[in-house]
């Protein structure tokens, strides 16, 4: 898994931006945008305006949630319900798993 700076960066490429357009979204200079692209410590706050700017979200994923979460990013996950399936007998309540359904297409 890439490091956060490196998620960020690549995620400031897939949307067309240059570390120049960080400026007009964050508030920050093209060379403060380049020294945390490269090397930063940012603070909270800082990562969170990025994320603004960079149309995404924080989050905080738990460990054991992680692969599932992963998959689903990668598009590689195959156990997808259909609406026309009924749940199963065995299916955890979701107070046991609040994740459930929480990132699956409604389509």
């Amino acid at each position: 898994m890439a490091s956060l700076l490196d998620q960020i960066k690549q995620r400031r490429l897939n949307i067309g931006l240059k570390q120049h357009d960080m400026m007009m979204r964050v508030g920050m200079s093209r060379q403060q945008y380049q020294r945390l692209e490269s090397k930063g410590n940012p603070r909270l706050d800082t990562l969170e305006l990025i994320a603004l700017g960079l149309k995404s979200e924080l989050m905080l994923v738990p460990q054991e949630k992680l692969e599932a979460v992963m998959a689903i990013l990668e598009g590689t996950t195959t156990s997808h319900s259909t609406r026309d399936s009924s749940p199963s007998v065995a299916e955890k309540p979701l107070s046991d798993d609040p994740w459930r359904g929480l990132l699956e297409d409604n389509e």
